[in-house]
């Protein structure tokens, strides 16, 4: 397949991605030393690699899951250099590791965006000090489920965690 930008590629594999039941990663970049244009561009599983064995540290109060399991999944996107378009320079397409369900995409990383209706929905129950959490829970209430929530509790409260920290030392 031929793209006109690497974004295009890149969404490209991110749909694909949603599809079958994985999320992705941006991983390496190559750029000619000519004109600085992205020569190489690979966007990989997002459980590619292993994770650095963490120093032993007495303060660890919680353990981190393993995410990363060696999956080799991955695309790369090479520049045509008479054409300056992007090609599918190579495609793995195997997991070692099980694909989302169909009932549980939701879930991913990929799935998962506020909306400019969530960020007001917040925002106006932030005004009535109803925090992050029962927003949520009262969003879900009105959509009709977690499944049709667009965005996660945690991505909730981040987004009030940042007006929190925008606001911060001003007249509020």
């Amino acid at each position: 397949m031929k793209f006109d930008t690497v974004q295009q590629g890149i969404s490209f594999y991110e749909n694909y991605a949603r599809v079958s039941g994985f999320d992705t990663l941006l991983y390496s970049t190559k750029k000619r030393k000519s004109d600085g244009k992205i020569s190489l561009k690979y966007c990989v599983c997002n459980k590619e690699g292993f994770r650095e064995t963490p120093r032993l540290q007495s303060n660890c109060k919680k353990k981190r899951p393993i995410t990363r399991m060696g999956c080799n999944a991955r695309i790369t996107l090479k520049l045509i250099n008479d054409q300056h378009n992007y090609i599918i320079f190579s495609f793995h397409e195997g997991h070692t590791h099980p694909l989302t369900t169909p009932n549980s995409t939701h879930h991913t990383k990929q799935s998962r965006n506020l909306t400019l209706a969530h960020k007001k929905y917040i925002m106006d129950n932030s005004h009535a000090n109803i925090r992050a959490t029962k927003s949520y829970r009262l969003m879900k209430e009105h959509v009709g489920g977690y499944q049709n929530m667009a965005a996660s509790v945690t991505d909730f409260k981040n987004f009030q965690r940042d007006i929190r920290k925008h606001i911060r030392g001003k007249d509020a």
